[in-house]
């Protein structure tokens, strides 16, 4: 099987999902991008509970490919220190995998 990554981030609106997610496509940084719905996240901020709405947003893309959307998506994220998760995942579907790459060339 082959391998993709995918990249997980969350934002304070779906304007700015929806943004992220268009930019990386249309970049050629991501084959797809999903936004998730709504999600309240507690955590600790300046020495403090917080807690907030999101938005997630996941990108699929190639391997080769990581390390420019990562930038992509911390340089437009508006966080003050975004949360960029990433996976490397076997896609079960070799032709998902070969549509990942494809679609990810500049």
């Amino acid at each position: 099987m082959d391998q993709i990554s995918v990249v997980t981030t969350v934002v304070d609106a779906r304007s700015v999902a929806d943004v992220l997610a268009a930019a990386a496509v249309a970049g050629r940084l991501a084959a797809c991008a999903q936004v998730g719905g709504q999600v309240d996240s507690t955590y600790w901020w300046r020495s403090g509970v917080e807690t907030s709405t999101e938005w997630s947003v996941q990108f699929k893309t190639a391997p080769d490919r990581l390390a420019a959307l990562v930038d992509q998506i911390r340089a437009s994220h508006p966080y003050e220190v975004p949360e960029i998760l990433v996976s490397r995942v076997d896609s079960g579907d070799p032709g998902y995998a070969a549509w990942v790459h494809d679609h990810t060339r500049p």
